[in-house]
């Protein structure tokens, strides 16, 4: 069997005897010395071409120092630092002019010159595919470089390089160049303010700066327990004005609050102090030096010469003014007209009877004008023409009678009619009457307000109460006058009625009495007529109510809560 191929190991450069392997216990010390003389040289040349650059002398090459391991780490040494040393000449050769990109051929300098830390050629060694960096990325090295070639050099235009950019002001600085002037913060001298040194110093129109700057002001800390105090005052007053709500409803509900402030809402109101019409025209809000201070004859017053004519408007009253009806006629002056209009009829009619449109009409016959009309026939046989006689009289009458049944409503129509009118009278107003009754106990009465308000389609509402009764109706004129005559005139307010034999009478305590009551006194009392804008109420309804919280409860849905206090009031004057 052939023994296995083994790698042949690299030759060392002085010739000498392939690498032995390395030993357990520590690091090769050959190769570390060999490190320490190499960053040596590397230093000793970094520091001769700084010293050149500032002194403008020649490049010097100084010698690498002796290695500590012997002649082949110096032989090394002085290789390398001659390679070097010719690889900066070139690149100072040639610093005038574009770089070129390396060949294949120069690989092994490249890599000798990556590790080179030179600052004119930082952009070379360490841009990509040894390809320059740009100026502004290079520091101090980049900002030395544009210093060098003048404002020609191409300047950054992202914003992460504008922003890190040092301002041209403190460039300027540092480089002994006069920039833009600075803004003198310094306060004026106190030859600038003394009154006696610049006459033209005013202090009431001096700057800011002049002045004084404020103090800061001392922490003053607020004492333990203000807020809570605060809060507790707080909650007191929210309490109390919920009592004072609750005690209002309470009052309100009960019926006595319009009895607790009956001197408030009857106290006549003091006259203001200016009326509104003057206030435009004095200066301050009373009649006080009249002739002093108004601003009548001032230019900018609202009085002046010129005479402003308004647009008149209709006023809203007058579309709801019934038009005028005609003049009536006097007996005979009705006789007249229609004597005049039977005649023309009669005209008309003989006129297509002659012309042959209508057949001529068969004579009317009576019996007063029997024997005249039929004169033979009468005299042969009178008993017939007389039974002809009445039956042509009778006919006619039937004809009467069926033309005025066929000239009827039906009661459809008539009710379509009525309804038509009523509507047509309210489209002129609402109308609206308030009446008060002591009692209304006896239900004849209570029939006829409901029944007469269904009738006349009046809207509104009747409530019964022990202390008085309320009827509020909402109609047209035509309806409103006739439910007025009926609430005045025809209703007997006083009249007790008995009930029927065999019957038994309920009485309403609601209503403000019972079957015992005596009506002697018990009136009806228009408490307030007017006209509204719109009805209050969608029908008419009976509502009782034993309380006057209840009352306006109901009141308030129409809005005229204030209805049921100028009707208690009404009772007690």
């Amino acid at each position: 069997m052939a023994s296995p191929i083994r790698k042949r190991p690299y030759p060392p450069e002085d010739g000498g005897a392939p690498f032995a392997k390395k030993s357990k216990g520590g690091p090769d010390q050959d190769k570390i010395q060999k490190m320490i003389a190499e960053a040596r040289s590397k230093a000793a040349i970094v520091a001769a071409r700084l010293a050149e650059q500032k002194s403008g002398s020649a490049l010097v090459r100084p010698q690498a120092p002796p290695a500590a391991n012997g002649s082949k780490v110096q032989s090394a040494a002085e290789r390398l630092a001659a390679f070097k040393s010719r690889v900066s000449s070139a690149v100072n050769r040639s610093s005038a002019s574009v770089p070129t990109r390396p060949t294949s051929s120069a690989s092994h300098a490249s890599q000798f010159r990556r590790d080179e830390t030179e600052p004119e050629d930082a952009s070379r060694a360490r841009g990509g595919l040894d390809v320059g960096l740009h100026p502004a990325l290079l520091g101090e090295s980049g900002e030395s470089q544009s210093n060098r070639r003048g404002k020609s050099a191409m300047q950054p235009k992202f914003a992460t390089t504008m922003a890190n950019r040092r301002p041209e002001s403190a460039q300027h600085g540092r480089g002994g160049k006069s920039g833009k002037k600075q803004l003198d913060l310094s306060l004026p001298s106190l030859d600038l303010t003394d009154p006696n040194k610049n006459p033209y110093y005013d202090p009431n129109i001096a700057s800011k700066a002049i002045q004084p700057r404020r103090v800061a002001k001392a922490l003053k800390f607020n004492p333990k327990g203000k807020y809570i105090e605060q809060a507790n005052a707080l909650r007191r007053f929210e309490a109390l004005e919920e009592m004072k709500i609750r005690i209002a409803a309470s009052a309100r509900k009960v019926g006595i609050d319009e009895d607790m402030h009956v001197d408030k809402a009857f106290a006549p109101e003091e006259p203001p102090t200016i009326e509104w019409w003057d206030q435009h025209l004095l200066p301050n809000a009373n009649y006080d030096h009249l002739e002093v201070n108004n601003l009548i004859e001032s230019p900018d017053s609202l009085i002046t010469a010129y005479i402003q004519h308004p647009i008149q408007l209709e006023p809203p009253q007058d579309k709801h003014i019934p038009p005028s009806k005609p003049m009536p006629l006097t007996k005979k002056e009705q006789q007249k007209v229609r004597r005049q209009r039977r005649a023309m009829e009669l005209k008309e009619k003989q006129a297509k009877v002659r012309l042959g449109l209508e057949p001529p009409p068969p004579p009317k016959v009576k019996k007063s004008n029997m024997m005249r009309v039929l004169g033979e026939e009468a005299v042969k046989d009178p008993t017939a023409v007389e039974a002809r006689v009445n039956r042509e009289i009778r006919e006619r009458l039937e004809k009467h009678l069926a033309t005025n049944e066929a000239r009827k409503l039906s009661k459809e129509q008539r009710l379509d009619k009525t309804v038509s009118n009523q509507e047509k009278d309210l489209a002129m107003g609402v109308r609206c009457l308030v009446f008060r009754i002591e009692n209304l106990s006896n239900g004849r009465h209570r029939f006829k307000i409901n029944k007469t308000a269904e009738q006349l389609s009046l809207t509104g509402i009747c409530i019964f109460n022990p202390r008085f009764n309320l009827v509020i109706v909402e109609g047209g004129q035509h309806s409103i006058t006739k439910y007025r005559k009926l609430m005045i005139n025809r209703i007997n307010w006083t009249e007790n009625v008995e009930p029927l034999p065999g019957t038994v009478d309920i009485p309403d305590d609601h209503a403000g009495g019972d079957a015992e009551t005596d009506m002697a006194n018990n009136k009806c009392t228009l408490v307030w007529e007017g006209e509204l804008k719109q009805r209050g109420f969608k029908k008419f309804s009976a509502e009782r109510c034993p309380t006057e919280g209840m009352a306006k409860s109901w009141l308030e849905r129409g809005k005229m809560e204030y209805m049921w206090t100028l009707a208690k009031n009404i009772g007690t004057i």
